[in-house]
């Protein structure tokens, strides 16, 4: 980040045009980010354009360029594919084509353009801008504009955003849609895996990925699938045997389906496509298995985006528009993407080549490099503790079997601290977590009770089961818990083993860590619950809903599910707030009211306010509306710890699950001494956290200093940053700090050095 001067963000973009337009491939979420970069255009003082139809209606102009309004944005949040259109374009592939859009461009004063699409998208935007000039005095002589228009308009200013759900453009951790086509395909497995079950059968299913296999991988982990084929690393010769190895291993066992996965790009050694219906049939006439192959197809592009969908581009969306704004006619035309949890700015046509190159290492079958281009008997305890989360169970499977392959033993510790006192412990094996990944809540159970009363008991059992270390796995009970363990070490010698806490809660408040297992299958709960109260507004109009949302003190889902719904307000603990900002939000709905979008929606965390209640904003709100609008309650209550746990739930607890006995197993080499494990050093016993870019493990006694423990919160939030996009998004008149700006980087050079 790079600090600025300060500037007024409500001026940026005074006298300044800013168009937008959708091209190549339609992802989910893209609707999020055009919603985004038209209202915090318009934020800045900047005119917003339409661009219907992607290039060719940069090319036909006309009605196809149409200036955007606030209002022209509302409810396509929660719309799939793109609202404003995407058409393949032959005629801006050739100069003629492109100087007529230059001069439609010209004409409406347009010198910043947002491109969202993927790379062959974001490739002829580069190549229009690099030969812009060229296009203003092709125009000038053909007279088509005036020297004045020209001047007016000397240069062009790029900025792309990648949609695409195969998640194939390298320099960004996650494209817009692929979370939301992670969500179409998981929804087909789970329904699929239950009708397998009943008739004991194989089923191959191909997801799309062309040159990618990111779906199909995510895919594998997150269902536990017998086999994946993707682009980037073709299987080994006699692949064939192998698998059928494998499938008669697991029938053996007990299991009663197969799920193989396959990219659609995938291919053998030798270049050959591996199809599904060559494992069909491989499989049907080597093992006699009833086999069906499902080709998901364009499913995977359709429905509602996700809720992480929404929020990727509503935030990069507002990250486009600063850096038009903030860009100069040397700056180059960037890309604006996700590094882990932060908005980053890279060379476009750097990510271009790098992604390029990928392909063209698969082509000429060099897969190690397409790879890097995209990295005694020890006894093992896991738990979890605290509220049941989704994700879990997928966090205890990856553990479990990576320490398995690691050689050690693994233990499964039932009920949380209360099982690890009173002994309920017992072996897990491979197959004993099979299927976990896609199941909610706590197989393990899981009870909030801390460790310091029954200290005693925790102590005997570690050493009565020989336990060498032990993963945590909850909210911010195991936090508190791993505490409680560290700080008895100097007691008990038994405690001296080295542990590590997972953050698992739908409330997203554990020191250490941007996010928690659990938090984004909660929210899109509340996302999806909020899609249909908006829809009900909309029929019934003049209504205002008040959810209320869980999350104890911690404000997270409030403000995120906001975010992702569209909200005009969310009350939450760590922003105080009164009876004049109360008074202050009425009067803006009472405005909105007069608008064409007659409706409202408010979110309230469940501990925001001691007084301000639930049912008070509900009173207040009906009282103060009469007759203008009327109001709804929804207190959404346990659902939204429920349900089958979204893809990056599943992905997410899988990763950190796998490294935390990675960890783990380095840690007890350090602290194997004189035949014993004895771990007493601050950094044996960690919160695995995922901050800003990396999953990094902190000392617990570290982040106690960073803990308010009254009301259970970390004392830094980083997702509080974003509540001025959620206002700015409503229409409130803030201000929006602009002290920090995302700086480019190099992709080249960061993927050089690694």
């Amino acid at each position: 980040m790079q600090r600025s001067a300060s500037v007024d963000p409500t001026k940026m973009g005074v006298g300044k045009a800013i168009a937008v337009l959708t091209s190549g491939g339609d992802a989910q979420g893209m609707n999020a980010a055009v919603r985004a970069t038209v209202r915090v255009g318009i934020y800045t003082g900047a005119k917003v354009y339409f661009v219907h139809e992607g290039y060719q209606g940069l090319v036909d102009g006309g009605d196809n360029i149409r200036q955007a309004t606030w209002e022209s944005v509302s409810m396509m949040l929660q719309l799939g594919g793109t609202v404003i259109g995407s058409a393949r374009c032959q005629d801006f592939r050739s100069k003629e084509g492109r100087a007529k859009a230059a001069c439609n461009l010209v004409k409406l004063g347009i010198t910043n353009l947002c491109v969202i699409g993927g790379d062959g998208s974001l490739t002829g935007a580069n190549e229009f801008r690099n030969e812009w000039s060229e296009l203003l005095q092709i125009l000038l002589k053909a007279g088509k504009i005036t020297a004045e228009e020209a001047k007016r308009s000397s240069h062009l200013n790029i900025v792309g955003m990648v949609g695409s759900i195969d998640n194939d453009f390298c320099g960004t951790d996650m494209t817009i849609g692929t979370d939301s086509a992670l969500h179409r395909i998981m929804e087909v497995v789970d329904a699929i895996t239950t009708t397998a079950q009943s008739h004991q059968r194989a089923f191959i299913l191909e997801v799309m990925g062309r040159h990618c296999g990111y779906l199909a991988l995510i895919t594998a982990l997150a269902c536990g699938a017998d086999w994946v084929f993707i682009p980037e690393m073709p299987p080994d010769e006699g692949w064939e045997d192998h698998l059928c190895r494998r499938l008669t291993y697991q029938r053996s066992i007990g299991n009663r389906l197969n799920v193989i996965i396959v990219a659609e790009g995938a291919l053998d050694r030798h270049g050959k496509p591996i199809t599904c219906d060559i494992i069909k049939n491989l499989v049907t006439k080597k093992l006699g298995f009833d086999t069906r192959a499902t080709i998901l197809g364009h499913v995977q592009r359709g429905g509602t985006p996700s809720a992480f969908d929404r929020i990727l581009g509503s935030r990069m969306g507002v990250e486009a528009v600063m850096a038009l704004l903030e860009a100069t006619p040397d700056t180059p035309a960037c890309v604006v993407s996700l590094s882990g949890n932060m908005a980053v700015r890279l060379p476009l046509m750097e990510c271009v080549q790098v992604t390029k190159e990928v392909t063209k290492a698969m082509a000429e079958g060099r897969f190690e490099e397409a790879v890097k281009l995209r990295g005694n008997n020890i006894n093992i305890a896991i738990m979890n503790v605290g509220a049941p989360c989704a994700g879990m169970n997928a966090a205890v499977r990856s553990a479990v079997r990576i320490g398995i392959l690691q050689g050690h033993s693994m233990l499964a510790v039932h009920d949380g601290f209360d099982g690890l006192a009173h002994g309920t412990i017992e072996p897990m094996t491979w197959g004993y977590v099979g299927g976990w990944t896609g199941k909610g809540g706590s197989n393990l159970g899981t009870k909030r009770s801390l460790p310091a009363r029954m200290i005693e008991e925790i102590s005997l059992n570690i050493a009565k089961f020989n336990i060498h270390a032990l993963v945590i796995i909850g909210g911010f009970e195991a936090f508190v818990g791993g505490l409680e363990l560290w700080n008895y070490r100097e007691k008990y010698e038994e405690l001296c083993i080295p542990l590590v806490v997972i953050p698992a809660t739908v409330s997203n408040n554990i020191p250490g860590s941007d996010f928690s297992i659990g938090a984004d299958t909660a929210l899109n709960t509340i996302t999806t619950t909020c899609d249909r109260i908006k829809q009900s507004a909309a029929g019934t109009k003049r209504r205002v809903f008040i959810i209320e949302t869980m999350g104890g003190y911690c404000g997270y889902l409030a403000t995120m599910a906001g975010l992702a719904a569209g909200a005009d307000a969310a009350y939450i603990y760590e922003e105080q707030f009164g009876i004049h900002d109360l008074e202050t939000n009425v009067e803006h709905l009472l405005e909105k009211m007069k608008t064409t979008v007659k409706r409202g929606l408010i979110l309230r965390n469940e501990k925001c306010n001691a007084n301000y209640t639930t049912d008070f904003i509900f009173n207040l709100y009906s009282e103060e509306g009469k007759g203008v609008f009327d109001c709804r309650k929804n207190v959404l209550g346990h659902m939204q710890q429920g349900g089958t746990p979204t893809p990056f739930d599943r992905n997410f607890g899988t990763k950190m699950g796998a490294k935390a006995v990675l960890w783990l197993t380095e840690k007890l080499k350090e602290c194997y001494r004189h035949g014993r494990i004895f771990a007493n050093t601050p950094d044996s016993a960690c919160v695995l956290g995922m901050k800003k870019r990396a999953m990094i493990f902190q000392p617990l006694s570290d982040l106690k200093e960073d803990t308010d423990s009254e009301h259970r919160i970390p004392k830094t939030q980083w997702w509080l940053k974003l509540r001025p996009i959620l206002k700015i998004l409503a229409k409130y008149k803030i201000s929006l700090d602009t002290s920090e700006t995302a700086t480019m980087e190099h992709v080249i050079k960061k993927r050089g050095t690694v």
